[in-house]
């Protein structure tokens, strides 16, 4: 039993490494995208209520025209900067457009896989204390 810990341990402590570089290696990406412009089609703010009364936020489903082709706008955080018919700049990436260019880093592979490290790091630290204590009580039986 006490192998199990240790080897819980240090996976857990592997995996926070891993999170912090990746976390760098995010930050620190070149990422190839393309700044151009596009026009607005439609910009709108959706309000979601939760279950419950347990409390209200929005999304925000913004569409633009590039090269005769329409797109739905990634990553953007409000609605209102982006009025039907204007011009706007924008980030091509991958064959989607981006509001800005966090949205392009965090869409790369490294992003993902530092998004898959952290949930699963914050899965081990949050369950590796409930594994211990629950191998407490099963040695107190």
């Amino acid at each position: 039993m006490k192998v199990k810990a240790i080897i819980l341990t240090l996976v857990t402590l592997a995996s926070l490494g891993v999170t912090v570089a990746l976390w760098f290696a995010m930050n620190s990406a070149q990422v190839e995208y393309e700044e151009v412009e596009a026009i607005v089609n439609s910009s709108e703010t959706i309000t979601h209520r939760g279950r419950n009364g347990s409390g209200t936020y929005y999304t925000y489903e913004v569409t633009v025209n590039y090269q005769d082709k329409i797109y739905e706008l990634q990553n953007c955080h409000d609605s209102y900067s982006y009025v039907p018919e204007r011009a706007v700049k924008v980030y091509l990436y991958n064959g989607k457009l981006y509001a800005n260019i966090e949205g392009v880093k965090t869409s790369s592979p490294v992003a993902t896989l530092y998004f898959v490290f952290l949930f699963a790091t914050f899965g081990m630290v949050l369950g590796f204390p409930i594994y211990l204590s629950k191998q407490k009580e099963k040695g107190k039986a």
